[in-house]
């Protein structure tokens, strides 16, 4: 039985997707993982609320579940946001309990108000009971790997280029990597479970 791992995510501008297919091509590196992404859409958010039963279902069917979000005015974008608050009942059923989870983001700093998304995306999750896996890589390597210094999920820096030319290379590896640690961590939660 093959485990998954469920990319989720919100994206703007292209940044974010562009990371979001970063960080599932990493957890689909890993052999045994099926991956998917899902984006949120605006056409799921009714008077500001948000509500796709598929994507509950999909996310319920999941052994983990990276979040990832632009970071705008230094926290989640709105969208993700309708869609965060619309979990309460997987909340309150404890549906994701040690499902494991993680996050990345993305703005035009170079760490900036990052984190506080990052750490946003950490709440919601310690909230439904998930076990949070961090970014596990140094930013001194000759990759340039982690180069934004971020330790609690992936960053990625885009401002105003297009989707093509930012983030950069080393910000997707960042986020490839990133992938890859949740998909190994995945396949031995599973195992062990």
């Amino acid at each position: 039985m093959k485990t998954n791992v469920v990319v989720l995510f919100f994206s703007g501008a292209g940044h974010t997707q562009k990371m979001a297919e970063a960080v599932a091509r990493g957890a689909a590196s890993i052999p045994g993982v099926q991956t998917s992404t899902i984006a949120i859409k605006g056409d799921d958010i009714t008077q500001g609320r948000w509500k796709n039963d598929a994507t509950l279902a999909q996310l319920d069917a999941a052994d983990a579940i990276i979040f990832g979000t632009p970071t705008y005015m230094g926290g989640p974008a709105a969208q993700f946001k309708a869609f965060a608050d619309s979990t309460s009942e997987r909340w309150f059923h404890r549906n994701w309990k040690n499902k494991l989870a993680t996050g990345f983001t993305v703005s035009a700093g170079p760490s900036g108000d990052k984190l506080s998304t990052l750490f946003y995306l950490f709440t919601l999750s310690m909230q439904h009971g998930m076990i949070w896996i961090s970014q596990g890589e140094t930013p001194f390597n000759d990759k340039g790997i982690n180069r934004l210094g971020s330790y609690s999920g992936a960053m990625g820096q885009a401002f105003t280029e297009p989707a093509e030319v930012a983030p950069n290379s080393q910000d997707l590896l960042t986020g490839e990597t990133l992938g890859q640690r949740v998909a190994e961590a995945a396949v031995r939660w599973k195992r062990g479970a």
